[in-house]
């Protein structure tokens, strides 16, 4: 039985391309890691998801209780798994905001879709979850228990998004998408 009463689900901020590098935490240049406009993406999603004054920029957001995002682990037995530290990195300001109070959940990793889309739906309150755009519409259809309402692919160019998850009485879940619109760039259209 469903216990979440939203889950959003993003996918992780901006990452090399081209000649634009990731950099760490610490400024230092990693390949796993986001670009500067990626953190400037996560920072700005920290407040995005738990704003000062308590008012949302957009009504369909919650502020989260429960944070998962895919662990930066590459299991060398499953060959499951992503060496990228990104999903982590764009809810890491967030869930330093939240405090102890909403750890960072980094039990599943890249493959572990419909894992962590159960283990998001148990959860009793609003859930968030960052990811790789490839696996999100897995999440998206597991958490729908159907296929074809969600897009069937996450487009290369978009970081801005958020696809929110409402539960509805009978048990199920309605989609809808929310525009971050938080940098310069960012599209109001919802994913086709």
């Amino acid at each position: 039985m469903a216990s979440a009463r939203k889950i959003m689900l993003i996918r992780h901020a901006e990452k090399p391309a081209g000649t634009i590098q990731g950099v760490d935490i610490n400024g230092n240049g990693a390949k796993d890691c986001l670009v500067v406009q990626g953190w400037q993406r996560a920072g700005a999603l920290a407040r995005f998801f738990a704003p000062v004054n308590g008012q949302f920029q957009n009504p369909q957001i919650g502020r989260p209780q429960f944070l998962f995002a895919s662990s930066p682990v590459k299991d060398s037995q499953s060959g499951g798994g992503s060496k990228s530290f990104r999903p982590a990195q764009t809810v890491m300001p967030l869930s330093q905001l939240l405090g102890s109070t909403v750890p960072l959940n980094l039990m599943f990793t890249k493959g572990d879709e419909t894992q962590v889309a159960t283990a998001a739906i148990s959860c009793a309150g609003v859930v968030l979850i960052a990811w790789q755009r490839e696996g999100i519409p897995v999440i998206a259809e597991t958490i729908l228990g159907k296929s074809g309402i969600v897009p069937s692919k996450w487009p290369a160019n978009r970081f801005d998004m958020v696809w929110v998850f409402d539960l509805q009485p009978g048990g199920t879940y309605s989609f809808s998408q929310a525009p971050q619109m938080l940098l310069a760039g960012d599209l109001a259209a919802p994913i086709a």
